[in-house]
């Protein structure tokens, strides 16, 4: 817990004694109701702490999803977290893909691979990749059938890493099949 958490628990928590002291002192005839108020008001405090606590899952939940514009452009909202996500199927399946223009190529973490039909086990691998936490290791294969809201395409190189990614990214090499990649705002436009 950082300092700022610890001082606000404090302060909320002797704002809690106050307005509970009070109340106390005011109800003493009647402890009875003054329990049952005391227990809706801790229902309704923790409710609270809840929902904040929980603000950023609830946002991320109801925040508007890739949108497909005029049956030539797919346009992706920025999240919470300042990144660009896509969903796309491969091979029939959804892959959940963080774009990433730092990485060449659409890179596959082993789980997503295996869930798309490509044996990860059974690949040499025998190519290397430079990551902001040093090289890694990868193999390379072919996705027969990408579809990307109104875009499909077929025989599309990938990577995959040995690396304990936790989401796969969509790299360069896809991107560069767009004719236009632009950010508008919080939005990423990505036309053909």
């Amino acid at each position: 817990m950082s300092s700022d958490q610890i001082a606000y628990l404090i302060y909320f928590s002797l704002l809690l004694v106050a307005i509970g002291g009070w109340v106390f002192v005011k109800n003493r005839a009647s402890l009875g109701n003054l329990a049952q108020m005391a227990a809706l008001w801790g229902l309704i405090f923790l409710g609270a702490i809840a929902a904040f606590g929980l603000w950023d899952d609830i946002r991320r939940s109801t925040l508007p999803r890739q949108t497909v514009i005029a049956d030539r452009a797919i346009e992706l909202p920025r999240a919470p977290d300042g990144h660009f996500y896509a969903v796309m199927k491969l091979n029939g399946e959804s892959v959940r893909f963080m774009v990433d223009t730092g990485a060449t190529q659409l890179v596959l973490t082993q789980a997503d691979a295996r869930r798309v039909g490509l044996d990860p086990e059974n690949l040499p691998y025998l190519g290397r990749s430079e990551t902001a936490n040093g090289q890694i290791r990868t193999a390379y294969s072919t996705v027969d059938v990408i579809t990307f809201g109104p875009f499909r395409d077929e025989g599309v190189d990938v990577s995959i890493t040995r690396s304990d990614l936790d989401i796969s990214l969509l790299g360069m090499r896809y991107l560069e099949l767009f004719d236009s990649v632009e950010i508008r705002q919080d939005r990423l436009i990505l036309s053909r």
